[in-house]
């Protein structure tokens, strides 16, 4: 008998866990045949027998199997709902052409690319002419024809192509292609 106050006596399930070590990763790869997989397994099954730390179990040896079952039915549910859901993002964002995939968003560096080039492009029009930046507004963002725009703004369609000519060339040099 151990008189020591500082120790626990260790449960019968992690008692059976290290005896059957080995039978439990033979199970693991047998089903899995991936590696990183069983030790992810054995570290999982581990850290549920310590979870039932101290419960008294019937069977120790059949109750880890049903653990490690569950296990193995977790991760394949898991994938399945994550292959499904790849799937469908796929479906969504993906073209398909002659059995090759292609994404439809752009790459990394031309969404850092296209966000610079818009931050500059939201200077440029900042530094105009409150006027210059609404003619550009109305005719380029709302749509409206310089004659539409004039209208609007009480202004000659000359004036309107004016601030027009003057805001592009203000963005080019700004910005550029």
């Amino acid at each position: 008998m151990n008189d020591d106050p500082h120790t626990q006596p260790t449960p019968s399930l992690v008692l059976a866990y290290i005896a059957r070590r080995e039978d439990m990763r033979r199970f693991f790869s047998v089903r899995t045949r991936a590696a990183p997989d069983v030790e992810d397994l054995m570290q999982d099954l581990f850290l549920k027998v310590q979870r039932v730390d101290g419960a008294a179990i019937e069977n120790p040896s059949a109750y880890l199997y049903r653990l490690a079952s569950n296990l193995l039915l977790d991760r394949l549910r898991a994938r399945r709902r994550s292959e499904a859901r790849d799937a469908d993002w796929r479906s969504v964002s993906h073209t398909t052409v002659d059995g090759a995939d292609i994404a439809d968003a752009p790459d990394a560096e031309a969404a850092v690319d296209a966000r610079l080039r818009l931050e500059r492009l939201t200077q440029a029009l900042a530094e105009l002419p409150p006027r210059t930046r609404q003619v550009f507004w109305l005719h380029k963002i709302d749509g409206l024809t310089h004659a539409q725009t004039a209208e609007q703004l009480g202004i000659s369609r000359s004036a309107v192509e004016k601030h027009m000519t003057r805001t592009l060339q203000h963005l080019l040099a700004k910005v550029g292609r």
